[in-house]
């Protein structure tokens, strides 16, 4: 893995980013605009996400990025599960579920993938240089 210097370069961090965007969008429209409940927790979920992939880098330390990637994968895992709720209560199309909870699922897996590394390396972070 080429070095990373800022969050902002991570291919998880990215993803999170564009997913949160998409949630946004689908949130403001229709009947998904009134139901405050599950638009906030969805876009809270998605925004925890790409949240804690920035906070855990800049931590500066593996434990605490890995501890950090833990909870950003937790929080697509609950993105995926409110998805489901949107789509039952018809706030959106198939097309835009099926695309949503694609990315979701992109994110959890480039999450693993970094989490994965990141335990397998001998590298501890720069705050212990």
């Amino acid at each position: 893995m080429p070095t990373v210097r800022k969050f902002e370069d991570l291919e998880a961090w990215k993803e999170a980013r564009a997913l949160t965007k998409g949630i946004y969008a689908c949130s403001r429209q229709g009947a998904f605009s009134r139901d405050f409940g599950l638009r906030d927790q969805m876009t809270r979920a998605a925004v925890s996400i790409l949240s804690n992939i920035a906070e855990g880098f800049e931590r500066g330390g593996d434990g605490e990025f890995l501890q950090f990637l833990s909870i950003a994968k937790g929080s697509s895992g609950e993105l995926r599960a409110q998805l489901c709720v949107a789509a039952d209560q018809k706030y959106l199309t198939t097309e835009q579920f099926a695309e949503l909870d694609s990315q979701a699922s992109r994110v959890s897996r480039l999450i693993s993938g970094l989490m994965q590394y990141l335990r397998r390396s001998e590298l501890k972070g720069t705050k212990f240089r």
